[in-house]
């Protein structure tokens, strides 16, 4: 009967310099957030800092406020934070502050699972309206990218796959570029849009133990885990395939999906479950070679949407055995496709006027207090920071593009080198640091000369493929073998190849 209230954190990192920013602001949609118990903020703190690794610099009350900036004028806020002398572009900016209202978010997973659950019959003799599909549903899939895929491993981990009646709820499961990633989608105070990468929200707590959909052991910890545990003790196990771009391995710790959270081993998958790199495709899939706020431009290869229905056709399939989908496809430890960045900086080619990265992400161990896990109530806010967790990334050939994977003709009959990251340009701060979700497409010279003019080590694209023919025919047949492996439907491959048929007129040039 009375307001529940609770400490809170939110971080803050723009790209452009602002007086005011919105609690979670996203470009893609700002979820509501929790407002601030009292306007006054003499029970909260903000601080600053250049990067997480640095000392933080707190700023004093008098010059911040709970409000945003409009019209040139101060608008008192409780779910926006103003500071006088601006934000930083780049900087990282912590608030803690007592919140309210905190919503019963893990309603969402059981409206989903009794939704699902109805659909599919399985309410029939409960006073309920009828289902207005009968008992026509012979199979359930749920699929998400990104934010909707973290939410599915949380979903399965959490055990929302047996429904009330201990019936399975889905099937089969497509999670795309979730990394291997869950949420605060069960959380107090918890906001399920926030995901860790290299430079920001490292104290969200998105990306929690266990990671593998396998049993493993954290041995600083003494912990043991398995993120299917509880569908496989129910007897509700999906057939799962995560497919992942390389973004996923820089700036959302993919790699701890299929090793050991030290980075040293490769762990086995289990048999309901298919993983799937994309090689050099950026979380975003394919955009316009823009910088955007990054330093080079931005990659364009085209994966989400020829990979992704091959995916729900090869899963279909699987879950009515009618056909195992393809073996995985994944770089790993012992064969040297999965490395560290020591390992990566050697191979990358020494292309003028790039930079590589100089750290990617790693999850940290963090201690929100004893009731986070059972309850999912944060006590230590914000929380205790631990040693990270071990990522790895994907090892790259002479061209840097990336060896394991899936490798569709950009990859396989290169003109450029596609990669899953990018750093942040100068002019958005924290220059050092990976651009959040954006990878990077450097085009390789058309000539030798050219080539020899800018001191490219990449051989050109004449000197690789002679002529437009030449190119085509390799396409073709790194296309056609593709499908038959099935990673392309018919369509999807007709598609590409008319794709490729429009870049003849760089033989002209």
């Amino acid at each position: 009967g009375k307001t529940i209230t609770g400490k809170a954190h939110v971080e803050i990192c723009v790209d452009e310099p602002v007086k005011s920013r919105a609690f979670f602001w996203s470009p893609w949609g700002t979820s509501a957030a929790y407002p601030a118990a009292s306007l006054d903020n003499c029970h909260a703190t903000l601080v600053m800092r250049p990067n997480r690794d640095e000392p933080a610099i707190e700023i004093a009350r008098d010059r911040w406020a709970f409000g945003r900036w409009e019209d040139n004028r101060f608008i008192p806020d409780p779910t926006h934070l103003y500071i006088k002398d601006g934000f930083r572009p780049g900087w990282i900016y912590d608030l803690i502050y007592t919140a309210r209202d905190p919503r019963v978010s893990g309603l969402g997973l059981a409206a989903m699972r009794d939704c699902v659950s109805f659909f599919r019959g399985g309410h029939e003799s409960r006073a309920t309206p009828t289902n207005p599909l009968g008992n026509s549903i012979r199979h359930a899939y749920v699929f998400g990218i990104s934010q909707s895929g973290r939410l599915i491993n949380y979903f399965i981990h959490a055990g929302f796959n047996s429904d009330e009646s201990r019936a399975a709820v889905f099937d089969g499961a497509l999670v795309h570029v979730g990394g291997a990633g869950k949420g605060l989608f069960n959380h107090r105070f918890g906001m399920a849009t926030v995901y860790g990468t290299q430079h920001q929200n490292n104290l969200g707590g998105s990306d929690m133990f266990p990671f593998a959909p396998t049993p493993q052991t954290d041995p600083l910890t003494g912990r043991h885990g398995d993120t299917l545990a509880r569908a496989k003790a129910a007897g509700h196990l999906p057939k799962i395939i995560y497919t992942q771009s390389s973004t996923e391995y820089w700036s959302r710790g993919a790699s701890l999906l299929h090793t050991d959270v030290e980075g040293k081993e490769d762990l086995e998958l289990p048999p309901n479950v298919r993983l799937y790199l994309i090689a050099g495709s950026q979380h975003l899939g394919g955009g316009p070679p823009t910088t955007g706020i990054c330093q080079q431009p931005r990659n364009t290869l085209n994966d989400r949407p020829p990979i992704l229905r091959a995916m729900l056709v090869a899963l279909d399939r699987w879950v009515q055995g009618v056909k195992q989908p393809p073996p995985s496809r994944y770089p790993r430890i012992a064969n040297g496709t999965l490395v560290d960045l020591e390992t990566f900086s050697k191979q990358f080619p020494k292309i003028p006027g790039v930079r590589l990265p100089s750290r990617y992400y790693r999850p940290r161990r963090l201690d929100f207090g004893p009731r986070f896990e059972s309850q999912g109530i944060a006590d230590i806010m914000p929380p205790k920071v631990g040693p990270a967790y071990n990522t790895l990334v994907p090892a790259v050939d002479a061209d840097g593009n990336e060896i394991a994977g899936i490798r569709l003709s950009d990859i396989e009959v290169p003109l450029a080198t596609h990669a899953g990251w990018n750093l942040r340009a100068a002019a958005h701060g924290a220059e050092d640091a990976l651009a959040g979700l954006h990878g990077m497409q450097l085009p390789f010279a058309l000539t030798d000369a050219g080539r020899d003019k800018s001191g490219d080590p990449r051989p050109s694209v004449h000197h690789r493929y002679p002529t437009a023919d030449v190119y085509l025919a390799r396409v073709a047949e790194s296309v056609l073998k593709l499908q038959s492996q099935g990673f392309l439907l018919s369509e999807d491959a007709i598609s590409i190849l008319k794709a490729a048929s429009l870049r003849r007129q760089l033989w002209k040039q």
